[in-house]
């Protein structure tokens, strides 16, 4: 919690010490409102017995109504001093919390953008998302509550002891407070250790309930497909049960504590009374000590009580406070390098590939095993082979994904790993296999791209991807609105513009994960002679699965567990490569085969 608290800014700080200041003042001024109960019963006390007496003079008693008049307004004063600085430190902590989380989750996004796959996957895309709102929430309270309470209440508890201290037969009465605060921390501590154990379960199932609830929505169509509602509503409930169940058991062991510390206010202000009673028997005069004694006697248990609160809602904070110190601990594989290199200014778009290896954590078995190829600015390189021979893998190590166990992959005549992340980057264009697009318009994800890019720009980049005709045939045009993850258009719609996005970058080199399956053959082709056809000669990387893609690559690479087991063009690899031709002739005649 305390490494947490760096993400406060300076003005913070300041706001900070303001907020001490005012609480400080705030519980001056409760402490003196029985102080000055007490001076009133007093002078009350003893006008009332003089002027029994008879020994009240009119000269006496304008002075006592004087000292009761003058003791009022100084009470009505310090109440309103007290009112005015408690609203000031609500606002101050609210407003210190609110920053305080805005920043935490400035940061932990921030960090998170910088997770390589391995740590995404190692985390949990529905944890990160818990981790990032209710947990950091969860904070906020904490520091909301510590300002507002954990500062206040053990500072009137303490400067209470030291009021009711100089009270007059506070010895009598003491032994009744020592009771009091003994029996609330007791009480608290019995219902604090049997609740710290289940917040931890309710963050975790919390977890559990977005990663149902996220799983559901993003595959709702495959749900209604197989008709597995019923299946998927049976899930959700089985997690949502559980975290219900454990919210009620907190809640009701929580609930438990407000009657038992009503139980022992009540109790203690009875047994003051029941006290002071005797004692303003043998002396009326001690009548306002009893009342103030009381008065402060309460504001102590409350400050107790406050206190409990606090340790209460602390556990639940400092098990979120964890989960988000545990992301923000996570070194990415995937960082900048220390000593970052520039490739020369005549190497554009070239590609080496010196016996790379590569296996996923906590996996024994390489996914790529010692793959040797190279690629100059303008070449097409094609990987082709069944599903799971490491294709998307391959490519993936080009803009770093992830890092290659063994050997070196080289852009340009420098290590990828040696590279500043972002220059590395720009000179790669990324379609992934998954067409997406991001809620929006088609503009702005085009921007996505190239975020100044000019209209005539755009218009070139959808021209070229094939997309111009069914974006302009709407209305809006560029602003045609897009919804989340492009479901308003088809899948080859979606790739198309993809590939828009990635033109309109105009980069060294353009990677294709089978950014051509949702495409029909026309499409498909006219789209390939079009990127022939850019004004500028970047090295193309086209993972496929169909042939007619890939025939007129300058290298296809054939992938087989791994390996490579076939290099060269289509017209070597129809020659000498079994796996190659096992490919070609499930999707082409023989006739087909020898016209291509």
């Amino acid at each position: 919690m305390i490494k947490l608290l760096k993400h406060l800014n300076k003005w913070a700080y300041l706001l900070i010490v303001l907020v001490i200041g005012l609480i400080i003042l705030q519980v001056y001024s409760d402490l003196e409102l029985p102080t000055r109960l007490t001076n009133i019963l007093t002078t009350a006390s003893t006008s009332e017995g003089l002027l029994s007496q008879g020994l009240l003079t009119e000269a006496l008693k304008k002075e006592y109504q004087k000292k009761i008049l003058q003791n009022g307004l100084e009470m009505l004063g310090f109440a309103s001093l007290s009112m005015l600085s408690s609203i000031l430190v609500c606002f101050f902590a609210s407003k210190i919390a609110s920053s305080f989380s805005y920043n935490l989750r400035k940061e932990v996004y921030s960090h998170i953008q910088s997770f390589s796959t391995n740590e995404i996957d190692q985390c949990s895309t529905a944890s990160l998302i818990t981790r990032t709102t209710n947990d950091i929430t969860q904070v906020q309270m904490v520091v909301i509550m510590t300002l507002r309470m954990g500062i206040a209440a053990p500072t009137t508890a303490i400067l209470g002891i030291l009021k009711a201290g100089r009270i007059e037969q506070a010895a009598e009465l003491s032994w009744v407070v020592v009771i009091a605060v003994l029996a609330l921390v007791t009480l608290v501590v019995s219902i604090f250790l049997i609740v710290l154990p289940r917040f931890k379960r309710i963050q975790e199932y919390t977890d559990r309930l977005n990663l149902v609830t996220r799983e559901n929505l993003t595959g709702i169509r495959v749900v209604r497909a197989n008709n597995a509602q019923e299946y998927q509503e049976e899930k959700f409930c089985n997690v949502n049960q559980k975290v219900t169940k454990t919210n009620i058991f907190v809640n009701r062991m929580m609930n438990l504590m407000m009657p038992g510390m009503n139980i022992i206010m009540n109790g203690t202000s009875l047994a003051i009374l029941w006290i002071g009673a005797y004692l303003i028997n043998e002396n009326p005069l001690f009548l306002g000590s009893v009342f103030g004694f009381q008065q402060i006697t309460m504001m102590i248990v409350m400050a107790f009580m406050q206190l409990i609160m606090i340790f209460i809602m602390v556990p639940r904070g400092l098990v979120s406070a964890r989960r988000v110190r545990d992301v923000l601990e996570v070194v990415p594989s995937i960082r900048n390098p220390i000593n970052i290199q520039t490739p020369e200014s005549d190497a554009v778009g070239k590609i080496e590939y010196n016996n790379v290896c590569f296996s996923y954590p906590n996996s024994k078995e390489n996914v790529l095993d010692h793959i040797n190829f190279s690629a100059k600015q303008g070449d097409t390189v094609a990987i082709i082979g069944s599903t799971g021979s490491g294709k998307s893998s391959l490519i993936g190590l080009l803009p770093r994904f992830f890092d290659a166990t063994e050997g070196e992959v080289y852009v340009d005549g420098v290590n990828t790993k040696d590279y500043d992340l972002e220059v590395l980057r720009d000179k790669i264009a990324f379609i992934a296999q998954k067409a997406l697009l991001f809620k929006g318009t088609i503009r702005s994800n085009l921007l996505y791209g190239k975020n100044d890019a000019t209209e005539e720009e755009m218009m070139d980049a959808l021209k070229m991807a094939m997309a111009y005709d069914f974006v302009m045939d709407s209305p809006a045009g560029l602003d045609q609105d897009v919804s989340q993850g492009g479901s308003n258009f088809s899948g080859g719609q979606k790739q198309r513009l993809s590939i828009a996005r990635a033109l309109i970058k105009k980069p060294e080199i353009i990677v294709f994960d089978d950014s051509f399956s949702a495409l029909d053959f026309k499409t498909d082709k006219v789209l390939r002679e079009n990127l022939k056809k850019l004004d500028y000669q970047p090295t193309k990387i086209i993972v496929a699965q169909r042939i007619g893609t890939i025939l007129d690559a300058d290298l296809i690479l054939v992938l087989e567990k791994g390996k490579i087991v076939g290099a060269g063009t289509h017209e070597e690899l129809i020659k000498n490569c079994t796996v190659y031709q096992e490919i070609a002739y499930s999707q082409l005649s023989k006739e087909e085969i020898e016209n291509a």
